[in-house]
């Protein structure tokens, strides 16, 4: 996999990069972070200092094919020009005759950003000759191509993984940057390394869980799918969100982590409601503390308790290595997000490594009020990272190592 620095002279060359900045809107199109924007900086101002004529791909929501105004990246256009300092245009299609006329305008250092590359019917399908003729179209606004991306290069999309195989290619820094650390999670962490996982369903995390216990010395389980965790050692877990199909796997994690020598924690303490209502971001009746392992019926596990994140919080700050993907609870609501805010601020105060794993993650640590560089790294492809971790081969990344002409 080349990386930019491997490129030689750009001056007057057509860039065609692809970037991730599929950024959180409120009401209004304003952008509420704006993190992938600024991820991706390092590599287009190095393009355009470098002379080139830089062509950006990237998508925003599902549009599903369609043109749909709601999804239009006129806002992230006038941000990333905010950014750089530098005018961006910004065409009205993807690769019709306004792409076309904006990219023969470049000149050296301009930026150009196209429209949704996913109001393209083509860019998500599974037909690989529809995407091969949209990559194609793709390509003719190129002399080079560049993944930095990174939150997509889990996807094998027109714009992702086919125009990879028709240009000279390399990684943008971010891109570089992503596959270095998460190598060094998988291949040559210093140690202790702890992994914190959380989120809802257990049953996302299974893959991780198991590729991680392999090389990790503690596992930290928290957010909706430790109840799985909980129910499969025989607790009562009440109106907690269970996976029955995965408990007997779930125990099965455990008997390894104990029979490795390694540490798999899980919550002692939870806070527990009779219920929440996320889109009023309100909580039904009161909030509770409750041990972990004798949760009331008809109560529903919510976060970890205070307990729970000060053991927690202690293996974390211990470690010289840490990975965390996944909120401990329903972080959004205020009542529900003291186990996500210990987690994070665990994390600021490790002597070594912190990997926030992109996601909800990213999103929580920023909500909180944390700057990106209270950590080493914030990912910015949650699915991404997690399906690197697996072990899985990402098409995004397996096409450019395919295609270094």
């Amino acid at each position: 996999m080349k990386a930019l620095e491997d490129l030689g002279d750009l001056s007057g060359k057509r860039v065609l990069i692809r970037c991730d900045f599929n950024v959180p809107l409120d009401s209004d199109k304003n952008i509420t972070d704006d993190g992938r924007i600024k991820a991706a900086l390092p590599t287009l101002n190095a393009l355009r200092d470098a002379g080139a004529r830089v062509v950006v791909m990237a998508h925003l929501g599902r549009p599903k094919g369609e043109v749909n105004p709601k999804y239009s990246l006129a806002p992230v256009a006038a941000r990333l020009g905010e950014l750089l300092g530098a005018e961006v245009k910004l065409a009205d299609d993807v690769v019709g005759d306004s792409a076309k006329a904006v990219v023969e305008s470049l000149s050296d250092g301009d930026v150009a950003l196209l429209e949704n590359v996913r109001y393209e019917p083509a860019e998500e399908s599974k037909d690989e000759a529809a995407r091969q003729e949209l990559a194609d179209k793709y390509a003719a606004f190129g002399d080079i191509f560049i993944s930095d991306g990174f939150g997509v290069v889990h996807r094998k999309q027109a714009s992702v993984y086919d125009v990879a195989k028709k240009l000279p290619n390399a990684a943008g820094k971010l891109v570089a940057k992503e596959v270095g650390i998460l190598k060094q999670l998988t291949e040559s962490p210093e140690r202790p390394y702890v992994v914190v996982l959380g989120g809802a369903k257990v049953a996302d995390k299974l893959a991780v869980i198991d590729n991680l216990l392999k090389v990790a010395d503690t596992l930290i389980i928290g957010g909706g799918m430790a109840f799985t965790f909980l129910k499969a050692q025989g607790h009562e877990i009440g109106a907690s969100l269970l996976d029955e199909t995965n408990l007997q796997t779930c125990l099965d994690y455990v008997e390894q982590a104990k029979a490795a020598g390694k540490k798999l924690l899980l919550p002692v303490d939870v806070r527990v409601a009779e219920g929440m209502d996320f889109d009023a971001r309100t909580v039904t009746g009161d909030v509770d503390v409750v041990a972990a392992s004798d949760i009331p019926a008809g109560k529903q596990g919510l976060d970890i308790g205070p307990e729970t994140e000060k053991l927690y919080a202690e293996a974390i700050k211990g470690a010289k290595t840490v990975f965390w993907n996944g909120p401990m609870g329903v972080f959004e609501i205020e009542e529900l997000s003291h186990g996500t805010a210990a987690v994070a601020q665990a994390l600021t105060e490790v002597d070594g490594l912190s990997v926030v794993g992109g996601g909800d993650s990213a999103a929580a640590v920023r909500a909180l009020g944390h700057a990106d560089d209270a950590f080493g790294h914030i990912s910015t492809g949650g699915g991404a990272s997690l399906e690197f971790l697996e072990g899985k081969e990402l098409p995004g990344l397996s096409a450019l190592e395919e295609n270094n002409s």
